[in-house]
């Protein structure tokens, strides 16, 4: 058998695994959209021919690791696509608003690019792809096993990853020179204090292991009061300063812990009363997602709601849909909260929202998740005082303020503990991706060290024999 690896090669971005098996049977792992600069190629171009692939299998929601399925069905993609029911439930929003937000930024850039004279950009797919995708999904369980192919070539079993809600590591048993092959990808690993979210599972034991590596270089901080510093935040901006609070996030997840946090702080009355927006049509449909699937929240949640009601409704809070209701609030000089997505602030409401006041010195902009370097919010993160949006220089004025507690990737503690049900000297090799190379030759050390002697760090379109 062969892995190929076609994204998240030495990036976080742009997640897809490729395994030939010994007959022939291609397994596609995740099909994410490359984000960032200079991207438009990868995007464009699979280095593979979807025609040929016969399953896809889906770790999770996020637009890097699904955002180029409809891209793959558009260029003859016909197997079926597998992944948690709460899955199949998110992407049926992330993809439409993925084909939407697609749609409106190529008219712009096109727009510009005419100006310029010069030839126009095409679409990677539409809202017609998108829908054609999503009618390939089959809804499988936590736990367990179903089988790929006439003959039930390969058995696969998704367990609970803990990073998105419906997030999953998959296992699969592939025949391989008349023995088999017990091969894992982590897909993006929880963490196991998520405010919202289960710990992760435990998972059988792997020959071959492909995995994550975010945050493989690092230590989240600490928070033992994140309640306390993001209302600190809220009262120097808002209260003191008088200006606006702006926070880029992911619309599934990490905006529903923001929700649930302010939730708390507006029930023990220590939230000031200002306008909260939560501008994201699709961080609005995410939050009624989340709360269908219950099923997958922890003990603590559960109960705070028995109590409180509702985890993601206060006062004060405004769920906004409407674009003119969107533009208003950049009108309103007032004080207040905006929670927009993207998280990585390179697409969305939330590009408008840091336009309009990255110039304010009462302003600031909050960044609480991960954050690629060639994007926006990267840029804000490592202190760039001029960025580019829309094609624009822009000062930065306003304040810069970042908060780890939120993020939804495990750090490197707690992927070994992840990785801690597994034993190192059975495991033939592990497969790091989704890592920036610096940081993930320093988790490679780590993982030598806990006991993993053959660690690989894939290059892009890299073809390995297994």
């Amino acid at each position: 058998m062969h892995i190929q690896f076609f994204g998240a090669a030495r990036t976080v971005t742009g997640s897809k695994h490729l395994i030939t098996t010994e007959k022939g049977t291609k397994i596609l792992l995740d099909c994410g959209l490359f984000q960032g600069i200079q991207t438009d190629e990868f995007n464009e171009n699979f280095g593979f021919k979807p025609s040929e692939v016969d399953y896809l299998i889906l770790s999770h929601a996020h637009i890097d690791h699904s955002g180029l399925i409809p891209r793959l069905v558009r260029q003859g993609f016909k197997g079926p696509i597998y992944c948690t029911s709460a899955t199949l439930d998110l992407c049926k929003i992330m993809l439409l608003d993925s084909a939407h937000i697609q749609e409106q930024d190529l008219e712009r850039i096109n727009r510009r690019r005419e100006k310029q004279g010069r030839p126009q950009l095409e679409e990677l797919y539409n809202a017609e792809d998108a829908a054609r995708a999503l009618e390939m999904f089959k809804a499988v369980p936590y736990r367990k096993t179903f089988f790929l192919g006439e003959d039930n070539e390969v058995a696969v079993l998704l367990t609970d990853a803990a990073h998105l809600l419906g997030s999953a590591a998959v296992h699969l048993t592939i025949p391989d020179k008349g023995s088999f092959q017990q091969v894992t990808f982590t897909g993006d690993i929880g963490r196991p204090e998520d405010r919202i979210l289960r710990k992760p599972d435990v998972f059988p034991q792997a020959d071959i292991i492909i995995c994550e590596s975010t945050y493989g270089d690092r230590l989240h901080e600490k928070e033992t009061d994140m309640q306390g510093h993001l209302l600190q935040i809220v009262h120097k901006t808002c209260v003191e300063n008088k200006g606006k609070l702006i926070i880029p996030a992911f619309a599934i997840d990490r905006t529903q812990e923001l929700i649930y946090a302010l939730d708390q702080l507006s029930s023990a009355g220590k939230l000031p009363k200002i306008p909260v927006y939560i501008d994201s049509p699709l961080a609005i449909n995410a939050t009624r997602i989340m709360k269908e699937h219950d099923e997958y929240f922890n003990p603590d949640i559960l109960e705070y709601i028995e109590k409180d009601g509702d985890a993601f409704a206060f006062p004060y809070l405004n769920y906004v849909s409407d674009v003119n209701a969107s533009k208003a609030i950049n009108d309103n000089k007032e004080p207040c909260i905006i929670i927009s997505s993207s998280g990585m602030a390179e697409a969305g409401r939330i590009k408008h929202h840091i336009k309009n006041n990255i110039g304010d010195s009462r302003s600031t902009i909050l960044l609480v998740g991960y954050a690629s370097a060639n994007t926006l919010a990267g840029a804000l993160k490592r202190g760039d005082q001029q960025v580019n949006i829309f094609g624009e220089q822009f000062d930065v004025r306003c304040q810069i303020a970042s908060m780890d507690s939120f993020s939804g990737h495990g750090d490197y503690n707690e992927m070994l503990n992840f990785l801690s049900c597994q034993t190192p000297e059975r495991v033939k090799t592990i497969f790091l991706v989704h890592g920036e190379y610096d940081t993930q030759i320093s988790f490679k050390h780590k993982l030598n060290s806990a006991g993993y002697k053959k660690v690989q760090i894939p290059t892009l379109y890299e073809n390995v024999k297994i």
